[in-house]
């Protein structure tokens, strides 16, 4: 899998989203190798947009359609100041449930002294454990970056429920591998919170 993540700032989440609807109901019908996009504009303005393809070239051939670089000149419009976009072929997608149902999405993005390892340790807190511990979860989409920064995409029910579910303490027996990711990290991660993502699939 691969995936493109496309950061940046608008001050009119409205007439973004609506050009959000325009690729939607124009482009994706063409965009071969398209596997889904998360995208929103949280409260204080920063956009993020996650769009996932089959692979590196599926994603060029797309962003190599004329209708698509007049669509994206277009809403770049949109945004103030540069937009950031970075690619990843290192996707983990985890899928407890059906991340299009998802009410909210929390973006969180950090960086650790080392991903390898880190790996492990996620491996570490099984699909089912966290299921029952977090039911207000529906999946996730882990994304490497350069020197071991990361985004994570955090698909919920609600944010209500999420909120709620953020409160539980963890089972004892994950505490050391928590300590252990702290430890690895080399700053807190910055949280970007959707509440009103707008969720995209195939047609």
């Amino acid at each position: 899998m691969f995936a493109q993540v496309f950061q940046g700032r608008t001050s009119d989440a409205d007439a973004l989203t609506t050009a959000m609807d325009r690729w939607r109901q124009d482009l994706l019908p063409g965009a071969e190798g398209f596997l889904g996009s998360t995208q929103g504009v949280a409260d204080d303005g920063r956009v993020v947009i996650v769009a996932r393809f089959e692979s590196a070239e599926a994603a060029d051939r797309n962003g190599q359609r004329p209708e698509q670089g007049r669509w994206w000149e277009e809403t770049s419009r949109l945004f103030e100041g540069d937009v950031t976009f970075r690619d990843s072929e290192d996707v983990t997608a985890d899928l407890v449930g059906d991340p299009a149902r998802a009410g909210f999405v929390q973006v969180m993005q950090g960086q650790v002294t080392d991903p390898a390892r880190v790996k492990e340790l996620m491996a570490e807190m099984p699909a089912d454990a966290m299921a029952e511990f977090r039911p207000d979860l529906l999946g996730s989409l882990m994304i490497g970056h350069e020197e071991g920064r990361w985004t994570q995409v955090l698909y919920f029910t609600s944010e209500a429920e999420a909120r709620e579910g953020e409160q539980k303490p963890p089972p004892p027996e994950w505490q050391t591998t928590m300590d252990e990711m702290g430890r690895l990290s080399v700053r807190e991660p910055d949280f970007i919170d959707l509440r009103r993502p707008i969720l995209l699939s195939p047609r």
